[in-house]
């Protein structure tokens, strides 16, 4: 597959797509607010600065990733433990990436690079399923940097949020991350590998908590995974 030189293209292929890429995240993007709300005032409760903070949503752009880490700095866990579990937290993102190869592999570095940064789990719920022949490179950018934009937006109302509202953990916004994951993960339970794993990291993550065991979400994400894979593999 080849594509246009992004200087050559009408700039209808180009602008339209990415508004309606845009468009189709935006219920997302109003989801994820609370979200970037929470993250940004944690990043002032566990001791990064005004730019720490804001820095950390610009460059990692990785919500969940963001919560661990900021927890556990404000717990005082060490670099590397907290370098294991990001890197677990983020795993799925590798599958993402396989996933979607055969559309972002033909494509320039400068569009890989892009698309690899924006890449969220909302974004592949938005495209992982298109396909080369579907899938629009445009579309995705516009959908990713709505995503991105409203992701920083959050964080920095966050963040002013922190020092003006005492105890902004009481108001139940780590709600909106488990709300965000099932509107995500609902639509795509499609098969048993699929509603085995998504089972899986429920029970699993619920017991888990309970029992207060440590590395609860390590081992929930690598059972879960492994859960899917067994069943994939069986159904072969």
């Amino acid at each position: 597959m080849t594509y246009q030189s992004t200087l050559t293209e009408p700039p209808t292929l180009r602008l339209r797509p990415a508004l309606q890429g845009a468009v189709a995240i935006l219920p997302l993007c109003l989801a994820v607010l609370p979200w970037g709300i929470l993250a940004g005032s944690m990043a002032i409760q566990s001791g990064l600065t005004v730019a720490e903070g804001l820095g950390m949503s610009a460059i990692v752009f990785a919500g969940a990733s963001q919560l661990v880490a900021m927890g556990m700095i404000k717990s005082g866990a060490g670099m590397l433990a907290i370098l294991i579990s990001t890197f677990f937290v983020t795993a799925q993102h590798f599958l993402y990436g396989l996933r979607m190869r055969e559309c972002i592999a033909p494509l320039p570095l400068r569009w890989r690079v892009a698309l690899a940064f924006l890449l969220t789990d909302e974004l592949f719920a938005l495209t992982g399923d298109h396909g080369p022949a579907r899938f629009n490179r445009w579309y995705a950018l516009g959908a990713g940097l709505a995503f991105y934009l409203s992701w920083f937006f959050a964080t920095l109302l966050g963040v002013v949020a922190a020092s003006s509202v005492s105890d902004l953990d009481s108001y139940g916004l780590d709600f909106s991350i488990a709300a965000t994951f099932i509107a995500i993960i609902v639509p795509l339970v499609r098969n048993v590998p699929v509603l085995a794993c998504v089972v899986t990291a429920l029970v699993l993550s619920i017991g888990l908590h309970h029992y207060q065991v440590p590395g609860a979400l390590i081992i929930t994400t690598v059972v879960a995974m492994l859960v899917g894979l067994l069943c994939s593999r069986g159904q072969e």
